[in-house]
């Protein structure tokens, strides 16, 4: 797996630059600059971060088998979720199953 290209997909898969991963993901523009072209490899605390601004958790970025493909509207639902502190998020899940 070519981890920058990985990096690179996932930004472009949400229609975001270079400038707006660095905003999104609070890194710096050197590092993602780095990344898209110098080919630095992130480390792992650094990608940490990136999944986090996509939503996603390490286990699904290095993922290589057949995942969940999530519209738009699901991945703003779980960057949303994922903001929540635990109680909140408890709510959240009380109210879905309730309206199932």
């Amino acid at each position: 797996m070519d981890v920058n290209q990985k990096v690179k997909h996932l930004a472009k898969s949400r229609g975001w630059s270079e400038y707006r991963l660095a905003k999104e993901s609070g890194l710096a523009s050197s590092t993602i600059a780095n990344i898209y072209h110098r080919d630095t490899i992130p480390s792992i605390p650094t990608l940490e971060i990136l999944c986090k601004s996509f939503g996603i958790t390490l286990a699904q970025f290095f993922n290589e088998g057949d995942s969940v493909h999530l519209s738009k509207e699901q991945v703003q639902l779980l960057e949303c979720y994922s903001a929540l502190n635990p109680a909140q998020q408890d709510i959240i899940l009380k109210l879905l199953k309730m309206m199932k």
